[in-house]
């Protein structure tokens, strides 16, 4: 069985900021850049056989500057949508709402652009995202098989992440991934496991580049 290979996208101002970042289509900051070409190094030897991508463009561009090509984009892996709390930090929600819990709570309403999603939501898309690969990660007799990659969002590839794994939506709370990391996921005498979480992308200092 293939195994599947989880990049989230590189910095932007507001994952630096800590604020929630859904459908904003922001793009990297030069740092989220230079963490998207670094990752270029940890998959020079990846043949993969598919390659899926978030639409929201912070993903696309780091798939693009990680040297990944034939992208797909894959509307079922666009971030969680925030609804009101869109653009909001934790500390400020909390603020308001003491003890509140992304994971457990979901949030509340944010108009039409955001009118949000629940825990349950999220895990759907995902849900679909895997059994869409599924064919691909078997290798089945039509397929090639193996490594599939997908480009996406932090809390995306967390709750994904539980799916994959065959636990429920609000145990991507586990699963702490920063930006630019990549995780690879697979199997061990048939069971799914973690092969590899949130390793590192540390890009070249300006003053180290020839």
């Amino acid at each position: 069985m293939g195994d599947l290979l989880l990049i989230r996208h590189g910095e932007t101002e507001w994952s630096r900021q800590g604020r929630h970042t859904g459908s904003t289509d922001l793009p990297l900051t030069r740092y989220g850049e230079a963490q998207a070409h670094a990752l270029a190094s940890a998959l020079t030897v990846l043949e993969p056989a598919r390659v899926l991508v978030s639409p929201l463009r912070r993903a696309v561009r780091t798939a693009q500057l990680a040297g990944l090509s034939d992208l797909r984009i894959e509307p079922d892996l666009r971030e969680w949508d925030y609804g009101g709390y869109e653009g909001v930090t934790t500390a400020d929600i909390r603020h308001a709402r003491p003890g509140w819990d992304l994971w457990t709570e979901g949030v509340l309403p944010g108009g039409h652009e955001h009118p949000g999603e629940s825990p349950a939501d999220v895990a759907a898309r995902c849900d679909r995202v895997l059994a869409g690969i599924a064919p691909l990660l078997d290798g089945g007799a039509d397929e090639a098989g193996g490594a599939v990659v997908l480009v996406s969002h932090g809390h995306l590839l967390r709750v994904l992440t539980a799916r994959y794994l065959g636990l429920p939506p609000a145990d991507g709370a586990l699963f702490t991934m920063a930006t630019a990391a990549h995780c690879r996921l697979g199997t061990d005498r048939g069971r799914r496991v973690v092969l590899g979480w949130n390793l590192p992308t540390r890009p070249v200092p300006p003053e180290e580049r020839c």
